[in-house]
């Protein structure tokens, strides 16, 4: 799951949002499916997502209402809306809360499939960030920021949006003290006791990804932040 592309749909359908789910995991997507709009916000503050399929007419939340709180959470991650709506007035406010792309049911599932593709194309082509630097070599490992790669040898792991920018941050702080609140604020948006469990999350991730070389830690200075070093 570490290298495939996160999706997090929500679908109250639970015939179509089986057969969707399956059709897009056949095509090597790792989907988290939900069911009720009520469980939705805190179903995606469990991981880091590439990617939001919203159904807009569900029982409890209405999918604009998850898009509200999702950005709140997350302001750059792609925005899909499934409807059966065609008011003028609701695609309008999909577009407002920042849709990437809006499918009016009933549409052919090749069809999502490429407006996924082309949604996280346009993703991938950020800008660069303010230093220049894109690319950094990490020991025996190389990380592309801006294709969010880590790579070695015939290695590859694809990283999340947060994962990168996380992983960033720390390079650039190499050998030195990266703060925890300002990685917070920067990548999360807020400093709080569960933006911080969800950072310990990600630098385990880190940990994991870049394993396979010794010479390389992600350490805990307590008090303080998270220092990559490689020996």
């Amino acid at each position: 799951m570490g290298s495939k592309i996160r999706i997090f749909m929500v679908e109250d359908d639970h015939n179509f949002g089986a057969v969707l789910k399956s059709y897009l995991e056949i095509h090597d997507y790792y989907v988290h499916w939900v069911d009720d709009g009520k469980h939705a916000v805190k179903e995606f503050r469990t991981d880091d997502f590439d990617v939001c399929i919203l159904d807009v007419m569900l029982p409890n939340v209405d999918g604009f209402q998850i898009a509200r709180e999702i950005r709140f959470i997350n302001k750059n991650v792609p925005l899909i809306f499934l409807t059966a709506k065609t008011l003028k007035e609701d695609i309008l406010t999909g577009y407002k809360l920042g849709a990437d792309d809006y499918i009016t049911k009933p549409f052919d599932s090749e069809v999502l499939l490429y407006k996924i593709q082309a949604v996280l194309k346009r993703n991938d082509f950020q800008e660069k960030p303010e230093n220049g630097r894109d690319e950094f070599e990490i020991g025996t490992y190389r990380f592309n920021y801006p294709h969010r790669m880590i790579s070695r040898g015939e290695q590859l792991i694809k990283l999340s949006p947060r994962e990168a920018e996380l992983l960033r941050l720390l390079c650039l702080k190499i050998n030195d003290v990266m703060p925890r609140e300002m990685a917070l604020k920067k990548i999360w948006g807020e400093d709080s006791y569960f933006t911080t469990r969800s950072m310990d999350v990600f630098i385990t991730k880190l940990r994991k990804y870049l394993k396979d070389d010794p010479a390389i830690e992600i350490v805990n200075i307590h008090g303080s932040g998270f220092k990559l070093t490689v020996n």
